[in-house]
């Protein structure tokens, strides 16, 4: 496997870890009543899974440029 596939695999971890990070904050203040808190918290959530997917589908397309599949 490439290294620029290895990135795009690690850096789609770290997003989804962060935006998993945002979610149970969004819930800890929603739950709290703080709705203004929880939408931050669920924007940036998005944020990260948006990046995420676009990490994973380079590393997707390194695959397939390199090996023929996905």
């Amino acid at each position: 496997m490439s290294e620029h596939a290895v990135d795009h695999h690690h850096k789609a971890a770290e997003h989804h870890e962060h935006a998993a990070k945002h979610h149970r904050e969004a819930a800890k203040h929603h739950e709290a009543g703080d709705h203004e808190k929880a939408a931050h918290h669920a924007h940036s959530a998005h944020g990260h899974a948006s990046h995420a997917e676009e990490h994973h589908a380079e590393a997707s397309r390194h695959h397939a440029e390199h090996h023929g599949h996905n």
